[in-house]
Formats: C-alpha cells, structure tokens, sequence
C-alpha cells in the first residue's frame, strides 16, 4: 500500500491554529503581523503566531536553536508551516486528547475572543498575558506533527505536595506545574553530589538553579568546571565530599561503580560518621543496595536509595520521575532537592524496593524500543513505508513522547545519547536476574536482551538506546 500523502492546508495572516513547539503539545493560538523589526527566518517556510492563554499559564519559548534564526517574543513565535493546523478542524480531537487545566483555560480564551468577534468585521486583539515558566508536558495522540527542533525551555522552580498512595507508597508531585520562580526554598543543608554523566549534570545545574548549596566530585574532575563556575564548590574525593556535606546524592553507572564509590580508597565510607547522610540515584540491583545500606548505618549514617527515571533531556529540564527507599526522614530532608530535579518523587518504603522499580520500568522501556526497532526494519523489508508507520503510531493509543523521539532517532539516523544503550542493557540484565530470584519468567526482556547484546558487539554501547535497530539491519 502506497504511503498516506499529507493533505495540503492553506493558512492566512487572522487564521486560529494549533501551533506545535518542540516535543510538547499543541497550543493554540492566531496567525498575525509580526512586529516590524523581527525578521522571518530564511528558508523556512514560517508564519508568526501569538497563542492564547490566561496570566502565568502560556507556554512560552525561552530561546530556539541559535542555528535556525527562530526570533521570538514572549508570547508569540516564528512557527514553520508543517509545525500548524487549523483551530476548528482539529479543535474537539484537542480538546478529548488533552485534559489540563492550563489547556482548557488557553481553549476558554480562544472561545472568549471568537464570541468577541463575532458579528464583526475588524480582527481583534488576543489578549496579553506574562511570561510562563515551561509547557505543559504530555502525549498528544490521534494527531501528527512532524518533528521540529530540539527547544530550550525557561528552568522553573515547582510547588511540590506530598500524597499517600492506596498502595501505601508516598509521592512528592508538583502541585503546580506553572509555579513561579521561588516557589521552591532550597534547604540550609550543604548538599554534595557525585557522579557528572549524563543524568548527574543535570540534576546538579537544577540544584545549583534553585539556590542549593552544592559540592561536587566527579572521577574526571574536568567535567567539574562548569560547575564550578555555576557556583559549586569542588571537592578532592568522595570522603572529603560526604565529611564536608550534610547530604550527599550518588549517581553512577552500574552497580561495580556504586559499589567502589562507598567501598574504595577515599571512598564515601571513609566520611560518613553518625548524622551524614548519602543518597544513591544509581540503577543497580537491590542486593548492591542492600549491601550499600548496610555499611552506612553501621557507620552511624543514614541511607537512602533513588534511581531516578528519565533521560539526559529530563534530567536537564528537572522533570524526573525519583523512585525513593530506605531513611524515610531523610527522603523528607531532601524534599526541596527532589522538588528542583524531579516532577514526581515516590518513596517505596524499604531498601531494595526503589531498585526493583526501577528495575522494572526499565525492563519495560529497553522492551518497548526493541519491539520498536523491530517494527521498523519489518517495515522497511516488507516494502512499508518507516515514516508511515510512526504516523500510523503516533496517531494510536501508543503515542508518546519516548515513541516519537526514538524513531525519529532511528529515522534521522542521529543516535547521540540520551539514554546510552549499554545501561539499559545492563537494567535489562539486572532485571532477568531479579525475575530469576523469584522464579518468576520474563521471557520479553531475555529476548530483547539478546538484541542489545548484538548491536554492543557492533559497536553500539556508547550510543542512544535506539541504536538497537542497528542490531537488526546488520
């Protein structure tokens, strides 16, 4: 079957559209005049859109990718034409698609200016509203939008709450996705974090952002620079790290280099002493946890484990999903630290539980990618279209952010990490294992497992977790 042809969509200066801005969901908003002295972008097919929303709650770009010449305002921006879609075509698709308050408060006010409008002949103005601090964050089914550049989003601080779970389980949610910069009161405790990878160097630009007393050690001390100039302090080891600093947070690879972190030469056992406290963010099985724990406390220490769920791009934008156990006041103590790398925190009860989780989502992520890769290579040699089937995908109930981005990886043949392919083989190894202890089967992840192990043999490990499709065309 041939591939579905795009329909050609004629838009005029007045029109309403939905405008899409980078990953996140449409918005809407009118086509307009761009002020005089904002030029339009060469070679991009654009139109000047100013969206509507009510004070605080619009999503708002903070700045475009130097190399596209994107200007925008505050409220409005150079959109490219493939990037909108009509208002009234699409408008109950959106509206059943996307239930936020923020959402329905931006459709209220398109609503408010067409009853305005109504009846008359000359174009009215959308109403202002002030700067907000990021876009509401979600899957937008049932509605393809071709991918646009990688966007850079206002940094926010977030109003967070604690909520019992019917499991029993507590999470620290954002009460308040648009919450003003200073909502967050960073705590008096000096804070120490080792570990600069990918997900580390995140978090601890977000610490630092959210006025966080932070130190910082990282095996290759040139990653500490930037910090350094951001305001950290460095420390010499991790020893000197955890005596100097009331909580210190580890993130690290796997769970050897968890395990030589505490246990080594200058390693962090050698600072704890009675009332420090360290937190470990690193994926690793629950035994290395467990073990980890134990040494801490027999020091005098208090522990607690918090593998974090998300990417590089999460981690920069501190919208992680932490899954916390162990020193249930500790967790408490770090409220304001998760509150500034996280959206959602959720303590699990004891040690060990937080790593079976984690385990777990990514047992289910690392399967999920395979079956995409594989979806798209049967595609390609059964004669289909590969973009076809990420449209037909996008527009199902499997639609997702992460589905999106990875085929678009695969797609565009960009695997930059954001996610290296050789953890989430490991996490699928550990999470085998875990299934192994229980004499429980997990025959799913033992497949794609398989898979992740050829495209390490070709050579993949350093790359993107979607680089497993490579596994299947060579």
């Amino acid at each position: 079957m041939a591939a579905a042809a795009a329909v050609p969509v004629n838009l005029r200066l007045g029109d309403l559209v939905w405008g899409k801005l980078g990953r996140y969901p449409p918005w809407p908003g009118k086509i307009v005049n761009p002020p005089k002295d904002l030029k339009k972008p060469r070679g991009k097919k654009c139109f000047f859109v100013k969206f509507f929303g009510t004070e605080d709650h619009l999503p708002v770009l903070e700045e475009l990718e130097p190399k596209l010449h994107h200007p925008c305002t505050r409220e409005s921006a150079w959109i490219k034409v493939e990037q909108l879609k009509p208002y009234h075509a699409h408008k109950e698709e959106m509206i059943k698609i996307n239930k936020g308050k923020r959402f329905q408060q931006a459709v209220d006010a398109v609503e408010e200016f067409l009853k305005k409008a109504k009846g008359k002949d000359q174009d009215l103005t959308i109403p202002e509203s002030s700067t907000v601090k990021r876009m509401m964050t979600g899957t937008v089914a049932g509605f393809k939008w071709p991918p646009s550049p990688a966007v850079c989003y206002q940094a926010i601080t977030k109003k967070l709450k604690v909520c019992e779970e019917e499991t029993g389980s507590t999470s620290i949610q954002a009460a308040d996705s648009t919450a003003i910069n200073g909502s967050i009161t960073p705590t008096d405790k000096k804070i120490g974090f080792l570990g600069l990878g990918l997900m580390g160097s995140g978090i601890v630009s977000n610490l630092l952002k959210m006025g966080h007393t932070v130190t910082v050690w990282n095996r290759t001390a040139e990653k500490c620079d930037l910090f350094i100039q951001e305001g950290a302090r460095l420390g010499r080891t991790p020893a000197e790290v955890v005596s100097t600093c009331d909580i210190t947070f580890a993130c690290v690879s796997d769970p050897k280099a968890a395990k030589d972190l505490v246990l080594g030469p200058s390693g962090v056992l050698q600072g704890i002493r009675p009332g420090k406290c360290y937190v470990d963010m690193s994926t690793v099985d629950a035994d290395t946890v467990t073990e980890l724990a134990q040494v801490i406390v027999s020091r005098g220490g208090r522990f607690l484990e918090a593998p974090v769920s998300g990417n590089q791009q999460l981690s920069n934008d501190g919208m992680l999903v932490i899954l916390a156990a162990g020193d249930r006041g500790l967790y408490e103590d770090c409220s304001s630290c998760f509150q500034a790398m996280g959206k959602t925190s959720f303590f699990l009860g004891e040690v060990g539980n937080a790593a079976k989780m984690m385990l777990i989502v990514n047992m289910v992520q690392g399967s999920f990618m395979a079956t995409i890769a594989e979806g798209l290579t049967l595609a390609q040699v059964t004669g289909q279209s590969q973009q076809t089937l990420l449209d037909i995908l996008n527009q199902g109930q499997l639609a997702s952010i992460f589905l999106d981005q990875k085929c678009q990886n695969i797609l565009q043949g960009n695997f930059k990490p954001d996610f290296y392919l050789k953890y989430i083989q490991k996490d699928l190894r550990l999470a085998i294992a875990l299934g192994d202890s229980v004499n429980h089967p997990t025959p799913m992840a033992a497949a794609a497992n398989e898979v992740y192990k050829r495209a390490k043999a070709l050579d993949q490990s350093d790359n993107d977790m979607s680089a497993v499709y490579r596994a299947y065309i060579h």
